[in-house]
């Protein structure tokens, strides 16, 4: 069964405190581009193996309200179930849930913020919302798909 990755942000953090999202932030000198800072990123949140992700591609870049940067979301493949180890400093928790149930609409709701249409999915006792909502909509398919295959020299 294909699975997300979501980590619970801690209060303590000084941007999207409390939301849940994917691994990431912000990219260091050293990482070549998007795919080098979400694999870094995704090993010191949770302990995954950059050797381990298969990059299939990227979702459209988005903007979020509290980050200057647009998010560069990339998609990777794990094969088999990887064993991961939260930094406590970086997240409260991991949640798993499994793709599928992201896929029937009705289990989504939205609100309108300032003329957008701002999507929630209640999981597991917490609230998926935000920018984060949007990229697993368009994961799955319920947002129009934008996919591309990152140029040769940003894979790792």
């Amino acid at each position: 069964m294909t699975r997300l990755i979501l980590t619970k942000r801690p209060m303590t953090m000084p941007t999207h405190a409390g939301h849940l999202a994917f691994p990431g932030g912000r990219p260091d000198d050293g990482d070549g581009g998007p795919v080098g800072t979400a694999l870094r990123e995704a090993e010191e949140e949770v302990g995954l193996d950059p050797k381990t992700v298969e990059v299939l591609g990227f979702l459209p870049a988005i903007h979020t309200v509290e980050y200057a940067l647009m998010v560069v979301p990339v998609v990777g493949w794990i094969q088999g179930v990887p064993e991961l180890e939260p930094s406590p400093r970086e997240v409260d928790k991991v949640l798993e849930p499994p793709v599928v149930i992201f896929t029937d609409e009705e289990n989504w709701r939205f609100e309108t913020w300032r003329d957008r249409k701002i999507w929630f999915f209640d999981i597991e006792g917490e609230v998926l919302w935000g920018a984060t909502a949007h990229m697993v909509r368009q994961l799955v398919g319920l947002e129009p798909p934008v996919t591309r295959m990152p140029p040769r020299d940003l894979l790792p």
